[in-house]
Parts: structure tokens; sequence; C-alpha cells
């Protein structure tokens, strides 16, 4: 665990990257499989792989919004915008996870939906408010929860919970 802590700590953007490169993917695999009731590719082998680029870069992103989302809240909450009662614990946590998920959220689902249109050479929205739900019901609880480990543990469990979104989404199509 120690060598985790330090690898993040001193390659935040490299370990974001990786890491939602890996575990995004990886997501939008079981997704598709679950949906398809078999292992299948939701694309080409040369679309995957820039799929994968893609949750790469939106690492980077996810990583540079959560550090600007803190500076953010605490800004809130030295100006007396936000209830001194979310300044810490979990509090904190569920502020920041809420601020987060309805400021920067739903850009981010945009900007991604951008590179998935750009590398399947897709046009459109189709689907955007059932992913834009998914802040809500999924994204503020998880992120709560994200929001209450240490900071170098933060970026990690949000790529662990893409690949969680997969299962569930995948899970949830396969049955309608």
């Amino acid at each position: 665990m120690n060598s985790y802590r330090l690898w993040v700590a001193t390659h935040p953007f490299l370990s974001a990257a990786i890491q939602f490169g890996l575990l995004g993917t990886l997501g939008e695999l079981c997704a598709a499989s679950l949906k398809a009731r078999r292992p299948i590719l939701p694309c080409t082998p040369l679309q995957l792989l820039f799929k994968g680029l893609a949750w790469a870069l939106l690492g980077l992103v996810i990583k540079a919004g959560f550090v600007g989302m803190k500076g953010f809240t605490r800004a809130l909450l030295e100006h007396r915008l936000l209830p001194a009662c979310l300044a810490s614990g979990i509090g904190w946590a569920f502020s920041l996870s809420t601020l987060t998920n309805l400021f920067f959220g739903p850009q981010m689902m945009l900007f991604h939906r951008l590179e998935d249109n750009l590398i399947l050479r897709r046009r459109g929205f189709d689907g955007m408010m059932p992913a834009i739900r998914t802040l809500v019901w999924f994204w503020i609880p998880a992120h709560t929860l994200t929001f209450s480990l240490p900071a170098e543990f933060q970026v990690g469990l949000a790529a662990l919970w893409s690949l969680a979104l997969g299962i569930i989404l995948g899970l949830t199509s396969s049955r309608g």
C-alpha cells in the first residue's frame, strides 16, 4: 500500500492517466459484455486502444478537477457561502462531492462523449440524460466516500467507481 501511495504522490498525473486508462476501458468492456450476455469488444481493437487513451486523458482532467474543486469548495466555506458544518469530516466529503458532480461532472461527461464520438465516428448526444442522472444517484454518493479517504486514494477509487458503474449499467441493460 505504501508503494501505491508513493507512486500516486510522486506521479499524480501519470498515475491518474494509467488508472483511468485501464479501469475506465475495462468498465466499458464489462458493460458491453454484460449487455450482450457474452464477452465482446464494443468496437474495433484500434478504437478500443483510442478509448483507453481517451480514458487516460479523462484521468488527467479528473485529477485536475478534483484539485480545483477542493479549492472552490474551501473558498465557498471561507466566504461563509456554505454552512460551517460542511468544513470537515463527512460534511466536507459530501459538499465536495455534490459541488464536484454538479459543477464539474456534466462538462466532464460531455467532454468524454465528444472523445467517444470522435473515436467511433458518431454524432450526437443520445443517452446523455441518463448519464447526467448518474451524477445524482451514483456519483454523489460514490464520491462522498471517495472524498472521505486520504487524497492519494481518491483518483484511484474514482477510477474503480468507473469500472463499477460500467458493471452496474451492463447488468441493468442486460435485464431490459
